[in-house]
């Protein structure tokens, strides 16, 4: 299972790619795959190699931001930091998992790939708009107290994510910025928070898993039951994919 990493710096100047041990343990442990961290940087990795390396993708969150010119629009302070390199792997990446049906999970930052990928476009901060609560992590606390269940999320009667949660309610952490704005060609919105904001979409007739989250279930993600779904549900498909079954049915559930 490709990871997709981030670019980071330590030691004043010493760069790496890393991902988070939450999201290997997740992939690891539930979704019973064996996690390969993934550079996202287009002068290390091509598309086409990494469809061919791994089974499934999972799409990190991130502090940088997707390039708002990704989706037509002009950069601003409130857009952030940026990760281009990650935009240049991701965003054809997705498009290629939807066409062949490969697992692509899409988790926060990963979310918001999957939209724009699709053609969709973003917020750069949900708090600024009316009505809207702060999805935004607690500056302070404990990784506990950052990571706690904050709000409901309600899905659509009957839809992907009502079917594969067996409940048409949850309730997630919040840990976001940014948010879908325009929802992408054949993006399908299947689960909101209170104030409307979208929280769970999947693409609408591809064949393979596609679920994404705007929350982080791979905080503790074998004790939370709703993470423990979504992970066991993209490890069900890679293991497909990789016995050569082809794509499991269209949203993935």
């Amino acid at each position: 299972m490709g990871i997709i990493s981030n670019p980071h710096e330590i030691e004043g100047g010493y760069n790496l790619h890393g991902s988070g041990d939450i999201n290997t343990a997740a992939v690891a442990q539930v979704a019973g795959c064996l996690p390969l961290i993934i550079p996202a940087d287009p002068r290390l990795v091509q598309v086409a190699e990494l469809l061919d390396l791994c089974d499934g993708f999972l799409l990190t969150g991130g502090r940088p931001n997707v390039h708002p010119s990704e989706y037509g629009e002009d950069e601003t302070p409130a857009h952030g930091a940026f990760d281009r390199g990650r935009d240049a792997v991701t965003l054809p990446l997705i498009r290629a998992c939807v066409e062949r049906g490969q697992p692509v999970f899409g988790i926060c930052r990963g979310f918001q790939e999957v939209n724009v990928a699709m053609g969709g476009s973003l917020w750069p901060e949900i708090r600024d708009l009316p009505g809207r609560m702060n999805h935004r992590m607690p500056p302070d606390g404990t990784m506990d107290e950052k990571f706690a269940l904050r709000h409901k999320v309600s899905f659509t009667e009957g839809g992907v994510f009502h079917r594969l949660m067996g409940s048409s309610e949850v309730m997630t952490n919040t840990l976001h910025g940014q948010g879908i704005n325009r929802a992408g060609a054949r993006i399908m919105i299947d689960g909101r928070a209170p104030d409307q904001t979208p929280e769970a979409i999947y693409v609408e007739g591809a064949p393979g898993f596609t679920l994404s989250v705007q929350w982080h279930p791979e905080w503790r993600a074998g004790e939370d039951p709703v993470s423990r779904r979504l992970f066991e549900a993209f490890g069900r498909s890679a293991a497909a994919w990789a016995a050569g079954q082809g794509p499991l049915q269209a949203g993935g559930a």
